[in-house]
């Protein structure tokens, strides 16, 4: 029997929204996903492909060109691209970067941008990250500049998600170089013809193959004054802390389903696979892990499931959010090892799911905010 992974929060309309990304996924993405990996990115048609769908900015509000659903129409998205390891469209950056717009710029700003961004005509981006300041945000160096109508940045950005297709990128900046938090501002750029701006190579990553990370330079990028986020000097650092809890949760979402695509295939494969005169299911050993892998992904799904309901509700904090993102990619990296162990040899190929889902595993832990963050978030609040 087949344990089914029951979500607490589907509807009628979510489930056909999850055949819409399922067809999509199936039809658009799995073909040329190989591809895409010795390439480094997933390229522009496809952004656009899903926009045409309405599968970007789809808890984004219809006023401003989005889906106007909520973030259960997000995680319907993310799910099924993590069930598959399809980690290089990251359609979860791009709504990152879409929430800062809808919850902090000026209504000028999300009529420019929100409609192109839903539409996939614009890939969005953050540059938060530097050579030398990772999840100590203080301590970042680029500059911007304010003289007269214009800012001039200047500085450079490593490990940014969807920077090099990126056309709209939010850029964290020091305005005030005498202050710490409140010296910090976002910048929004354009990047199509932007004199000084340059992208680096897509970087070598040992998984996210096919996830565009690159650097990124600033040398003398000239903006309008009105692309400061928000319009005012001093409110990056507080806009970044206020969407937290939705990047975070996010990343407890894709490690639920990625679990759940792990098993899934573990599954499959132990009962195919003969060892001995028979398939390895039937021993001892492999029905006890499998037992257990099924009650973590059962606990993880519960869990996570509760998280979006939270955060839909708007009863999730930073402390909830952080404790989501540090547990469940935690037992994604712990899951996803001892299915691998039950491939045996095929299981570190590359050609099978389970080896691309090992290596994707493992930047859950690093990336918004490491887990080791994710613990001093928590136990500041006991």
């Amino acid at each position: 029997m087949a344990i089914h992974f029951h979500r607490s929060w589907m509807n009628e309309e979510l489930a056909m929204v999850r055949e819409t990304v399922i067809r999509f996924i199936e039809n658009e993405m799995l073909p040329d996903d190989e591809a895409a990996r010795k390439r480094g990115h997933v390229g522009h048609a496809l952004w656009r492909k899903a926009g045409e769908l309405g599968l970007l900015c789809s808890d984004i509000p219809e006023e401003y060109g989005g889906g106007g659903g909520d973030f259960r129409h997000e995680a319907v998205f993310y799910e099924e691209m993590a069930r598959r390891s399809l980690t290089g469209m990251n359609a979860s950056v791009h709504s990152i970067v879409a929430h800062y717009l809808l919850n902090h710029g000026t209504e000028e700003q999300k009529r420019q941008y929100l409609p192109r961004m839903a539409r996939g005509e614009l890939v969005g981006a953050i540059a938060m990250t530097e050579p030398g300041a990772g999840s100590d945000l203080q301590g970042v160096r680029t500059r911007a500049e304010r003289h007269g109508d214009h800012y001039l940045i200047n500085g450079s950005k490593t490990f940014i998600s969807n920077g090099y297709l990126a056309g709209l990128v939010l850029v964290v900046a020091k305005t005030d170089p005498a202050q710490k938090a409140k010296g910090m501002s976002i910048l929004i750029v354009e990047t199509e013809n932007r004199p000084g701006y340059q992208v680096g190579k897509v970087l070598d990553k040992i998984g996210l193959k096919a996830q565009d990370t690159s650097e990124l330079f600033f040398d003398n990028v000239k903006v309008d004054a009105d692309c400061l986020l928000g319009g005012e000097e001093g409110r990056g650092f507080y806009q970044l802390m206020g969407d937290l809890p939705y990047e975070r949760t996010i990343i407890g979402v894709t490690a639920a389903a990625a679990m759940e695509g792990a098993y899934e295939a573990t599954l499959q494969y132990t009962r195919e696979r003969e060892a001995f005169g028979q398939p390895i299911a039937q021993f001892q050993n492999t029905k006890f892990k499998l037992a257990e892998i099924a009650a973590n992904v059962t606990a993880a799904r519960a869990y996570v499931d509760r998280c979006i309901e939270d955060l839909v509700a708007g009863r999730l904090d930073t402390v909830g959010a952080s404790m989501c993102k540090m547990w469940a990619s935690d037992l994604q990296n712990k899951v996803v090892d001892e299915c691998l162990q039950l491939f045996g040899g095929y299981g570190y190929m590359n050609e099978y799911l389970i080896g691309r889902m090992y290596v994707d595993a493992r930047i859950q832990r690093i990336y918004g905010g490491t887990n080791e963050i994710m613990k001093e978030v928590i136990s500041r609040a006991m």
